[in-house]
């Protein structure tokens, strides 16, 4: 069984691969050094349709036409020219867009994903604190009803798009209550931009991803009216499980571009690089190196859309769970060798920022920790196998 991809897929690859070598690829870097996150080009994004290949037409979405392999097309082409924007795309569809998409009321969708899937606005979703990461179940962040209105306190870290200038809202996780078994109930809250008690407070300085939008959020007496539950009362923390299956797809994806990156740039260096009369890439230190990079692009590439598709196919939600983590250690561990590697055959250069090298290198460690790490996707994929592991 092969997880080629359609005709349709393909011609859709190069279209998104033209916008990115057209008005991405040629100040990737220059975003990188000023810290600045490009809104105009993200808004170009929404036009070209980015945002909505996962929405219903209804919403402005693709409809038909679109699919979660077409998602992970996308963002492994925007990850090949700048990591930053592809976790851009990938936070704003699987983190903002899905989740309203997939629990909110007629009337939630119809008020925020026209906005959010045309690329006009984007959503941040509020899981992670200072205290509880992987283990959401220790989250800190309190909302109590009082009079119609969820009164919100507590705090988020390393969210992304949460603060830019186009954010029109954060989904958070809170909890809301304790459960019969003395467990908290973690349900999940919309938490528009411009609220009173709301602050996206100052953004990160990051090692890496420095063109994409992450802050701390601070809520402090922050009220929004009841209505803004998303999904079921106490079913928030099924519902951000479900959020990262999908997204760990989506950043092997991302990584799948890192390592299509440094394959590109490898080849074409160690073609052109001359030592002792001849092209590096004819000594086998150097060719052999580059082969392994290739070796784990093919398995990533093949790993993520096995995944993608088992998704757009309604695999059995434990199949696709254990898919979805299999391919995100995979990939993203790869993506981290392969930008290592790919430093070592640029030599001094590869540690120069003037070299797109640099910042792939850079960019590449955070894949191993977003959307779960990699222990925890070892303990999801001992889990699957039946393993008792805690």
């Amino acid at each position: 069984m092969t997880y080629e991809l359609s005709p349709e897929h393909e011609a859709f690859r190069r279209s998104v691969r033209e916008f990115a070598e057209a008005e991405i690829a040629p100040h990737a870097a220059q975003w990188d050094r000023d810290h600045h996150f490009p809104v105009d080009v993200v808004q170009q994004m929404g036009d070209l349709g980015l945002f909505g290949l996962t929405a219903p037409e209804e919403f402005g979405g693709a409809g038909e036409d679109g699919d979660f392999t077409s998602l992970c097309v996308a963002i492994e082409e925007l990850g090949r020219v700048d990591q930053s924007m592809g976790i851009t795309l990938q936070a704003g569809v699987g983190l903002g867009i899905n989740p309203i998409l997939t629990y909110g009321t007629r009337a939630q969708q119809e008020t925020w994903l026209p906005d959010l899937v045309a690329g006009r606005t984007l959503a941040g979703f509020g899981l992670t604190e200072p205290g509880a990461g992987s283990d959401a179940g220790a989250t800190r962040t309190r909302a109590e009803l009082d009079g119609g209105e969820w009164v919100v306190n507590g705090a988020k870290q390393f969210i992304t798009n949460s603060g830019s200038s186009i954010t029109s809202l954060v989904n958070i996780t809170a909890r809301t209550g304790t459960r019969d078994d003395g467990r908290p109930e973690i349900s999940t809250l919309m938490i528009p931009s411009g609220t009173p008690g709301f602050v996206a407070e100052k953004a990160y300085d990051k090692l890496g991803w420095h063109a994409s939008d992450t802050h701390p959020l601070a809520f402090s007496d922050c009220r929004v009216p009841e209505e803004n539950l998303l999904g079921e009362r106490g079913r928030g923390y099924a519902q951000f499980l479900a959020t990262l299956d999908d997204g760990r797809v989506a950043i092997s994806a991302l990584s799948v571009g890192c390592l299509q990156a440094c394959l590109d740039m490898c080849v074409t260096y160690a073609g052109e690089r001359q030592t002792f009369g001849g092209p590096i890439g004819r000594k086998q230190g150097v060719a052999f190196q580059i082969a392994d990079i290739a070796v784990m692009l093919e398995a990533s590439r093949l790993l993520t859309y096995r995944a993608a598709a088992m998704k757009d196919a309604g695999a059995p939600y434990r199949q696709f769970k254990q898919a979805a983590s299999i391919a995100k250690v995979y990939a993203t561990e790869s993506a981290v060798t392969a930008t290592r590697i790919a430093t070592q055959v640029f030599g001094g250069y590869g540690f120069m920022e003037e070299y797109p090298v640099a910042r792939f290198y850079r960019d590449a460690k955070v894949l191993e920790v977003g959307e779960g790490t990699s222990e925890v996707q070892r303990m999801l994929i001992a889990r699957g196998l039946g393993l008792p592991v805690e």
